[in-house]
């Protein structure tokens, strides 16, 4: 019996891989239709070679295979690529995704359409999801930007990383580490031998001028310490990211990366002190006649279309350079990257005979760590999501000091609702500004499916990397979990929500026009609540069960619709969103109280903040039900306490506590003040 057990067990094992081997190959023979055949996945990174009537024609492979690449869901990202003998890409093609976006208004037809654009691409060439000039653009999926770089980044690193560990690149880009990028400084390059100095005094030059039969440098006559600086000069290899982007910053040498072939190569010459190594008869000859470059028994004379100006050398500690630049040294000048060279320094002085020149060699060789074989290990590019956050770092700056100005009003809104007009000007101000800036313009609505993927990532191992790649709702998020702890959801309500604000800019242009506002019995309103919370616990715990077909039930949320693809979508869509506003025009924010999942959501941990900031009377509730009336989501308790799971902080019963014209008992002190003061002056 356990013998059987065992075979059958076998049995489906086997079964069940070969079915694997199967789908795999499918995919493959899909992505590149001109092989007839596969061999079985090896080497490092693996790869399947492809055949055609027994010949080798190029490879086909998965990127979860080579890259690991996983999804902005957190869960695997897989796609099929081939690759033939050129560095092209026969074709791409989506074998498995889990990403939260997909639902209807973005497909999955949406996602094949986008990496079928990668067909027939080189993989030398710069790519972009954005317009660059001399740029190859693949278009993102609108709606999908993250998903679109995560997949973007997994394709373009796995297609290289194959390339150069087979060498379709060429030997030596497949032995010249160009992706690697670490931070390093200037004296840290200098350390590593990333950069090379040569550092020359006046008596050192003068005294090889006079070996070769010419005076001194300069105009005759002139007078020099001897001890001084002639000329301080570094070079180095620019073209891998560890020294290029280190020296230049990141766009500068992305820009000359796209601007040169893929066997070209920059190398980095500056320097400081009397003499240039450029000179000014370059601008007429077109020749560098000052410097060198010699590899072996081949001498490089630098030419003026070589030749790129460098304003600002950006490594932490570099020196003040009197002159930089980057020389691209073209492939077919037969100049290796990956073996020693030397730039030769050319001085010249006058003899009898003419103008004779004193050499200086200042050797280079690589760095041992940038020169590894691609076999033996795959590409470690930056990680993805450091690359996104500088590119939206003037964003993530804006957002930063909008939630600064945020904290002031929350801290200091005791100084803001006392006086009525500076709060309609404050609270209205920021409304318009995260429903049109945050919202419209940065699309940074925050969503259901942001919980629901961060509580499915701490269940099967957590990534920082996974959130990162959105910055900023990443900042968003942080910002909304620590303000949980001191203000409770409020601030995300009642602040930074997109379609929040858009449903009280519309309500209150409803008020400005006289349309009636419906008020229901608190007995009723209390118990739609209820809505809310049941949508959000039926919806989490089916995201649990299959995530996949929870996906178009987020959209009872409309924020996608109505904030991050501002109305641009099917009809039905739209409707639902319109809808929404519509009711919203006579019960204000009627979407937030009884139907947003995420307002749900963040409710349950409402409770736990640890200060209350919302000042309230003992008439409250007994006396007076003014603040009760006026709350914008009735969010008092008709005894006067305020509910923490439904208020929005939006502080409109603040301004009525202060208020000394619709607080009864502060109605009632002034009237004293103002009898006492009439009977002071008829007294007088």
């Amino acid at each position: 019996m356990v013998v059987a057990i065992i075979l059958l067990a076998t049995l489906v094992a086997g079964a069940a891989t070969a079915a694997v081997e199967a789908d795999r190959e499918a995919a493959f023979a899909r992505v590149f239709p001109d092989a007839d055949s596969f061999g079985a996945p090896e080497g490092t990174p693996p790869a399947a070679t492809a055949y055609r009537d027994g010949q080798v024609v190029g490879y086909a492979f998965l990127t979860r295979d080579v890259v690991g690449s996983n999804g902005f869901s957190g869960k695997p990202l897989d796609i099929a690529i081939g690759l033939d003998l050129d560095g092209r890409i026969t074709g791409a093609e989506i074998v498995e995704h889990h990403e939260p976006i997909l639902v209807i208004g973005v497909t999955d037809a949406d996602l094949a359409a986008f990496v079928a654009q990668y067909r027939g691409l080189d993989i030398r060439d710069r790519v972009s999801l954005e317009d660059e000039p001399g740029v190859r653009r693949i278009d993102a999926v609108s709606g999908a930007t993250v998903s679109s770089v995560v997949m973007n980044d997994a394709v373009l690193r796995a297609a290289r990383a194959v390339a150069r560990s087979r060498g379709l690149l060429g030997d030596a880009a497949a032995a010249l580490d160009l992706d690697s990028f670490a931070p390093a400084s200037w004296d840290e390059l200098l350390a590593e031998g990333a950069l090379a100095r040569l550092r020359l005094s006046n008596a050192t030059v003068d005294a090889a001028l006079a070996r070769v039969g010419g005076g001194a440098y300069g105009p005759p006559g002139m007078t020099r310490d001897p001890a001084a600086t002639f000329i301080d000069l570094y070079v180095g290899l620019a073209t891998p990211a560890a020294i290029g982007r280190n020296l230049l910053g990141e766009r500068l040498h992305e820009r000359l990366m796209a601007s040169i072939r893929p066997d070209d190569q920059l190398l980095f010459v500056a320097a400081r002190g009397l003499f240039s190594f450029k000179g000014t008869a370059w601008r007429k000859s077109g020749i560098f006649e000052r410097i060198e470059i010699i590899q072996g028994d081949r001498a490089l004379a630098p030419v003026k279309d070589w030749y790129r100006p460098v304003a600002r050398v950006v490594a932490e500690g570099a020196p003040e350079l009197r002159t930089a630049a980057i020389f691209v040294v073209p492939a077919g000048s037969g100049f290796d990257p990956t073996r020693p060279w030397r730039l030769e320094l050319l001085v010249p002085g006058e003899s009898d005979q003419g103008v004779v020149y004193a050499r200086f060699a200042l050797p280079y060789r690589p760095p041992a760590r940038l020169l590894a074989p691609a076999a033996e290990t795959a590409p470690s590019p930056a990680p993805l999501w450091l690359g996104i956050w500088k590119r939206d770092a003037g964003r993530v700056a804006v957002v930063v000091v909008a939630l600064m100005a945020l904290t002031l009003i929350l801290v200091f809104e005791d100084a803001i609702v006392r006086r009525r007009q500076v709060y309609y000007w404050v609270r209205y101000g920021f409304l318009a500004f995260t429903l049109l800036w945050l919202g419209w313009y940065a699309g940074a609505q925050l969503s259901l499916i942001n919980v629901i993927t961060f509580a499915q990532a701490l269940l099967s191992g957590f990534r920082w990397d996974i959130f990162l790649v959105a910055p900023l709702i990443f900042v968003l998020w942080s910002y909304v979990a620590l303000t949980l702890l001191f203000w409770g959801r409020g601030v995300f309500c009642g602040w930074l929500c997109p379609f929040g604000a858009l449903q009280e800019i519309v309500n209150r242009l409803a008020r400005l026009l006289r349309i009636p506002q419906i008020s229901l019995p608190f007995v009723v309103h209390e118990r739609l609540w209820m809505i809310k919370y049941v949508v959000f616990i039926g919806l989490f715990a089916l995201a649990f069960g299959d995530y996949d077909r929870v996906q178009p039930l987020i959209e009872v949320e409309p924020f996608k619709t109505a904030i991050v693809l501002r109305f641009d979508r099917a009809w039905p869509f739209v409707a639902y969103a319109l809808a929404l506003l519509a009711v919203g025009l006579f019960i204000e924010r009627a979407y937030c109280r009884y139907l947003c999942p995420l307002g749900a959501a963040l409710a349950i941990p409402a409770r736990l903040r640890m200060f209350e900031w919302l000042k309230r009377k003992w008439q409250c509730g007994s006396q007076c039900q003014i603040c009760a009336k006026r709350c914008t989501v009735q969010a008092i308790h008709p005894d006067g306490h305020i509910n923490p799971n439904e208020c929005i902080h939006c502080l409109n019963c603040q301004v009525l506590y202060y208020d000394d014209r619709s607080c009864p008992p502060l109605i009632e002190r002034r009237k004293r003040r103002e009898r006492a003061r009439r009977a002071m002056e008829a007294a007088s």
